[in-house]
């Protein structure tokens, strides 16, 4: 017996499957940007420009809040904002995927720890986050940006694990180097 499979679906499963390559590589320099998000729950606003003047910034896109590799990339993240804080960064997630929900995954995933904020369609186009032209759904993408608004560090992987120890090695080899 032979099933099909309606193209909806065939389609939707390779989108997901194969994000799109980061067009930001190490070396390039930063799209600024200002978005509206959320803080434990709360209204926030994240300015890239701003947040460069503290340090490097960690942003990292996800594709949907409330999806299964969102919020365990979510909870790793916010177990480690601890270690991010004392290494000097600023940490921010970033979806064009479920923004009516930013606030509630804000408080319950990332546990308050750091901002989620909307990608928006210049964002997703500035940082090549997109998993094909036209898409709603940004790529699981991780970024580590100096504070002179070079790239640092790029993960581009549909998998959550590795995210968290990469920006944070790359964070924290950045720090290494300033002081050596």
């Amino acid at each position: 017996m032979k099933f099909a499979i309606p193209l909806a679906v065939a389609s939707t499963a390779l989108l997901l499957a194969a994000p799109a390559n980061a067009a930001l590589k190490v070396g390039a320099k930063a799209p600024n940007f200002t978005t509206q998000g959320a803080l434990g729950g709360k209204p926030f606003t994240f300015s890239l420009a701003a947040a460069l003047k503290k340090g490097p910034v960690v942003v990292y896109f996800f594709p949907a809040a409330f999806t299964a590799g969102c919020t365990i990339e979510a909870h790793k993240f916010a177990e480690a904002a601890a270690d991010f804080k004392k290494a000097g960064a600023t940490l921010v997630g970033l979806t064009a995927g479920g923004i009516d929900k930013i606030d509630a995954f804000s408080k319950e995933e990332c546990r308050s720890a750091f901002p989620v904020a909307a990608a928006t369609p210049p964002m997703i186009t500035g940082y090549d986050v997109s998993y094909a032209a036209g898409s709603k759904i940004t790529s699981r993408t991780s970024y580590v940006i100096a504070p002179n608004g070079e790239v640092i560090y790029e993960l581009t992987q549909n998998n959550p694990v590795g995210h968290v120890e990469g920006t944070l090695g790359a964070v924290r080899d950045w720090r290494a180097k300033r002081k050596g």
